[in-house]
Order: structure tokens, then sequence, then C-alpha cells
């Protein structure tokens, strides 16, 4: 399917004009010094630009208007090659206010968060949220909604439900496959989901957490080509060296890039890009996303012009737009001028031709769009939750643990003795080091309740954190340090809908509501960035000397296809013998 506009003959004619002089460009671009991402060099020259789109790069063009990019760098926008929206607790239209400003001007989203939730309508909302914006959203379909057989969520998908909406201009393929067993066991519906998009668009996103050699082989073998679940360079070299992609993640809960970057060398460079999978609303105001990959591999010792190739064309190359990536005759007119090229410091955005940004403000904001949002809020029904839903009582002497690792959202699978209260059941007052993991089923009150022990939060006495974001399947998911704080905390995501939520000492001490599917805030970016301060002023004031975004970490415990232990509302999970175990 045709999926970049098809120029008219008039516009062809009016681009080739511009090109040879004879009618001035809508805008030009003069004295900047252009990152040129096909050769690696800096080079000069005019930048001539008609309806959106680079008609020619070269001396002396004249425009209807003229940008001075004197002492500055031109670069193509960056691309962030697979993002979950959902995941920024922004709706799409408030999070492009967001990262324009930080010189990304296409996005490849993948909507499964609010499609495990909602189904088709979640994504039909993703969709006409994100319509007439000045950034490209582009949009892969969820594979594997719920990730797993054996998980309850909101909505199941099948290659029937997704095929229609590949005519949908901004559907690009299909996204991350998940459900690696589907894969190699050659499932019916999943082998119609991949043959539909080969037939469709060709574009399929890999998930290869985890994988043996054979089952990569497998994912090869049906035409998956990329993959953005690389923790190591060793992982990272035997996809490339099978053909793949790889996507060089570096989120909030996975942080990657340092350990990736090494397996990245001027042989194998043109297979790597970089992505951002979860990001949330704090780290995006502050730092970006693919903008600060760029930065921090440059800080990391990468050439600073292989970072921003890889930055732009080489994820436009992984999902074949051709129209961008680079600054070229031909290429869409999205550029960022820069003022220090190692530091990725952006002075202005242009994105379709036109000044978007200048610093960190938009030029021209657009109002907030509620259109949708009735239809995709009130998702919360649970059923209600006792102490005696919480109980932990391990099977054998030995028990399984779930042990976070700082930075990753893979686990470890610990086991050791635990202290038992005078019934047998694990008390996290008896062992600081260790918390309480509690998921609730949220959908359907079906009252299907998992529970486990897990370390790495720190929390302190009578404390606990809940949310109703937990990847994929999205139920309630909680930790704590007492039975108390965990059900006051789970009685205020009923109440209010969904959110995060912080408690101390019978004291809510940090909420943010996100009542859209309960993981997006209905709420413009000012105020929720707000709600989402309180959130971390409440997470320091209950572990203090946590490294890493502890909702973010949490959310990814209930992730039943990244190794190695998970929690699911339907019991602890063994992802490397996929199976269930006791604790």
């Amino acid at each position: 399917m045709q999926k970049q506009p098809i120029p008219s003959q008039e516009e062809l004619t009016r681009r080739i004009e511009v090109s040879q002089r004879r009618r001035p460009a809508d805008l030009v671009i003069k004295n900047g010094r252009i990152i040129n991402v096909y050769t690696r060099e800096i080079t000069t020259g005019d930048i001539a630009v008609v309806n959106g789109t680079i008609a020619a790069v070269g001396e002396n063009y004249e425009g209807l208007e003229t940008i001075d990019a004197s002492g500055l760098f031109v670069s193509p926008g960056f691309i962030d090659g697979h993002i979950h929206v959902e995941s920024t607790t922004l709706t799409p239209s408030e999070f492009a206010k967001v990262i324009l400003p930080h010189g990304v001007t296409t996005i490849i989203t993948d909507p499964h968060e609010i499609a495990n939730v909602l189904g088709t309508k979640g994504i039909d909302y993703m969709l006409q949220n994100s319509e007439d914006l000045p950034l490209d959203l582009f949009f892969v379909l969820p594979s594997s909604v719920p990730a797993t057989s054996f998980e309850h969520a909101g909505a199941c998908l099948n290659a029937d439900s997704l095929r229609p909406l590949y005519d949908h201009p901004r559907v690009l393929g299909l996204a991350e496959v998940m459900d690696y067993p589907a894969v190699v066991n050659t499932e019916p519906d999943m082998i119609r989901k991949i043959h539909d998009a080969r037939s469709r668009t060709g574009i399929i996103d890999g998930h290869l957490a985890g994988l043996s050699a054979d089952e990569i082989n497998g994912y090869l073998a049906a035409g998956i080509r990329n993959d953005h679940e690389c923790t190591t360079p060793e992982e990272a070299l035997e996809r490339i060296r099978l053909g793949m992609r790889v996507m060089i993640r570096q989120g909030s809960g996975s942080k990657n890039l340092p350990a990736l970057i090494q397996a990245v060398t001027d042989q194998n460079a043109h297979r790597f890009s970089f992505c951002t999978d979860d990001k949330h609303i704090d780290e995006l105001i502050q730092e970006g996303s693919v903008n600060h990959c760029v930065k921090e591999a440059i800080q990391l010792g990468l050439d600073p012009l292989l970072a921003y190739q890889m930055g732009t064309l080489h994820a436009a190359q992984c999902y074949d737009l051709h129209d961008r990536g680079a600054v070229a005759p031909g290429m869409k007119a999205d550029l960022i001028l820069i003022s220090d090229l190692k530091e990725v410091k952006i002075e202005r955005v242009i994105q379709n031709g036109k000044p978007a940004s200048e610093g960190s403000k938009l030029l021209n904001e657009w109002s907030y769009k509620a259109d949708g949002l009735d239809e995709c809020i009130n998702t919360v029904h649970l059923k209600p939750l006792s102490k005696a839903d919480l109980q932990v009582k391990p099977a054998k002497e030995t028990a399984n643990i779930i042990e976070i690792i700082p930075g990753q959202i893979k686990t470890k699978h610990a086991k050791e003795k635990v202290a038992l209260d005078a019934a047998g059941f694990f008390d996290p007052a008896l062992n600081p080091d260790l918390q309480k993991l509690v998921v609730a089923e949220r959908h359907q009150a079906l009252g299907t309740v998992g529970t486990a022990i897990v370390r790495g939060f720190g929390l302190a006495p009578n404390s606990a954190i809940a949310s109703t974001v937990s990847h994929d399947s999205h139920n309630l998911i909680a930790a704590g340090t007492s039975d108390d704080a965990i059900l006051q905390a789970v009685d205020w995501l009923d109440h209010h809908q969904g959110g995060l939520v912080v408690v101390q000492d019978g004291k809510i001490i940090g909420e943010m509501e996100l009542r859209l599917g309960g993981l997006m805030s209905i709420k413009n970016v000012k105020d929720a960035q707000h709600d989402m301060q309180t959130i971390l002023e409440g997470l320091h004031q209950i572990s203090p000397h946590a490294t890493f975004n502890l909702f973010s970490i949490l959310s990814f415990l209930a992730l039943p296809v990244i190794p190695s232990l998970k929690l699911t509302d339907t019991g602890l999970f063994d992802v490397l013998s996929y199976s269930h175990i006791d604790v």
C-alpha cells in the first residue's frame, strides 16, 4: 500500500521549477552547516523548500521567506522508531507539544497499551487524537492483544479485527510480535496477522527478549526484521549478523544505550537506530527522546555524525519512509537548527517546511483536543479486595523472589528462605529488603489476583505504590510493605478510575489520575506535569535512595514475555520455562 502521498503533476512541476530557479521557493535556509547523513560530512548551501518538501540544496536560491542559519548546523528531524505514547501518560496531541521542540518530527507508535484495555476503540481514539498535528505520528498495529493467552486483558484482537485498520494512511505495519510461542508454533491467527502485514505493508516489528538462536531464526523466517529488546552487545550483534535491524532503546525503564553502543561499528552502523519505547512525561520534558539518545551516544564516544545518522536516516530506512531522514532534494522539510553539535542544543525546529518551535517554545500551540474521550474513560472494573486476597504463602522452605535490575525491565529469579508470620504467610515487616507484589484483574471484575515477593523497591515501612499501568494487560499492580497501605492504594485507584498513587502511614502522598483507559491523563501538559511531580516527590519520600523510576519498573513486573520472573493476575510466571510456578 502507498503510505506516502504521491505529489500531483502540478506539485512536481513546481518543485522542479524551484530547483531550476525559475520561481522562488516558499522558504530558503541560508548560511547553515548541513549535516549530510548520506556521507557523514558537513556541507554548505542554500536549502530551498516548496510546500513542505526540499526542492534543492545548492547556491543562490531565493524564497518568499528566508531564514539565516549562520553559525548553526542543519539536521534532518529526529525519528523515534518505537514508542508507546500511552506510556508518557499524555494523549497523543499533548505528547506532541512536549516532543516537537526537542527536534523529534516523526514518531512510530504501537498503541497496544490502550488496545489491551479498549481494543479497536482505543486504536481509533489514538488515530483520531493524532490527526492534523505539526508532527507525523505513524502507527503499527498491536500484534499481541493480550500478550499471552493466560492473562486477562480488556480486549482480544485477532487478525480479522486488525485487517481493516491497514487502510488508514498512517498505519505502517504490524507492531512488536511479543507472543513468540504463537510464531514458532505457527498458530493460525498469528500466521494470518503476519501474512496480512506482509501483503499490505511488509513491515513487522520484532520483540525478541530472551529468545534462542532457533527462535530468532523463526522470527526471521516469518519476515520479522527488527528488534528493540537487546540489552547486551552480544545480543545486538547476533541479530545484526542474521540481517535484522536493531533499535537501541533508552527510555525510563530500559536504559540499554550505554551497553549497546559498544556493538556499533563503521561496518554495521547502518543496521542501528534509536528508540525510547516507554518514557515518562518528566523525563521527556527535561531530556526529550531521540535527541537525548544522540547526545548520550556522542558522550559515550560515538562519532557525532554517525549518531545523527542513526537518529534520522537509519530510522527512516527501517520503516521504508523514503521521503524523510535527510537534508536532500525530494525529502520532507523536517529540519532542526542546532547551535552545538555534540550537546544537541536545538535553536529552532521546522516541520513540513514551517517553523514549529524556537528554543523550547512552540510557535503555534494548538488547543487541547477533547473529542472521543467519553468513549475511553471509566475502564476500571475491580472486584473489591480484602487482606485475604493479598496473602503470600511460599509453597516450599525456599521462596521464589522477583529481583529488580535497576535500569532494566528484565528481572532476576532469586531463591531464598524468607521470614514468615505465625500463620506461615510472608510478612514484609519481617523481611526489610523485600516487598509484597500484587496484580489484580481490573477490566471485568473477575476477581483474579496474583501475589508474589519482590526485592529492589526499597520502600519505607507501611508504604505502597500502585498503578493501573502494568504492561501489557494493564491490570492493577501494587507493591508495598503493609497490607493496609496496599489496600488504601487500591481503593484510591478504583475510586479515581485509574492512575498512579503513593501511600505512606495512611496518607496519600502522591497521586496522578489516569482516567483515559487507566493509562493517560485527560489533563493538558502543564497540569499533568504537576501531577507527575507529586508522584516523584512521594516516591522520593518512601524510597529516597532509588536510582530508577519506581513506577516504570513496577509497570513491567507484570509483563510475562520479558525474562525472567514476572507476576500476572493468574500467578507467578517463569518466562524462561514459560510456565507458572509457586511462590
